[in-house]
């Protein structure tokens, strides 16, 4: 018997980080202009769907992007399924081929933005050095890190609010930045953002957990494995 679709939880200027893996494992992106295609999407359907993207990453066979959505906070599904539809057409067309490229539905993690907000920034710009594919972030051109630290300007990437905290002006930020994301986080805060969004589970600490519960009347903690104990 197959297992029930969990109903996914998205709040307005709640930061989510979402994953989206390809069909299989496989590859999404293989030649520049697959990266440049979706990130061309990502800055077109962002204003769309009046949504803020905060960083992102584009390994080769999945995306990981920190993203708040507006008042309309369910426009986070047609968002995702805008870039994941025009990927799949360009692939299929490129390739002479037919199919889906991703592997079922992404996968979210609302943030706890006091706490996790930058672990999260600095987890998903570190992706390609913890992968071994370079030494360095600003080696690597399909993240975010490049806009984040300085080197480059991107004018559709939103500074998020704990961001912008960081300093009282453009340079002050990023050096600050650039400092936080080359300390690399420990092996405990990796594991925490990664099981946290492996479980499409919050990314936070007990009272951010207690406070969305309290304003959904949803439980977002995990359960004990195995049936209730009696009583």
């Amino acid at each position: 018997m197959p297992m029930p679709r969990y109903r996914r939880l998205f709040l307005p200027d709640v930061p989510l980080h979402i994953v989206q893996r390809g069909h299989d494992r496989q590859p999404v992106f293989v030649d520049p202009e697959d990266y440049v295609y979706y990130l061309s999407n990502l800055a077109e359907a962002k204003v769309a769907c009046e949504i803020r993207v905060h960083a992102y990453c584009l390994m080769t066979n999945h995306v990981h992007l920190l993203v708040s959505p507006g008042q309309q906070a369910d426009q986070v599904s047609a968002f995702m399924r805008v870039l994941a539809a025009r990927q799949t057409r360009y692939i299929n067309r490129k390739e002479k081929r037919s199919g889906t490229l991703w592997e079922g539905r992404f996968k979210p993690s609302l943030v706890d933005s006091s706490a996790y907000l930058l672990a999260c920034y600095r987890y998903i710009e570190l992706n390609p050095v913890n992968a071994g594919i370079v030494s360095s972030p600003d080696e690597y051109g399909w993240s975010s890190y490049g806009h984040n630290s300085g080197k480059i300007h991107c004018d559709w990437v939103d500074a998020h609010e704990e961001y912008v905290a960081l300093g009282t002006d453009r340079e002050t930020r990023q050096t600050c930045y650039r400092a936080f994301v080359g300390q690399g986080g420990s092996d405990e805060e990796r594991d925490q953002i990664r099981t946290a969004l492996n479980r499409c589970q919050v990314t936070g600490n007990h009272r951010f957990r207690t406070a969305l519960e309290r304003r959904t009347g949803r439980r977002l903690s995990a359960a004990a494995p195995g049936r209730p104990r009696k009583k």
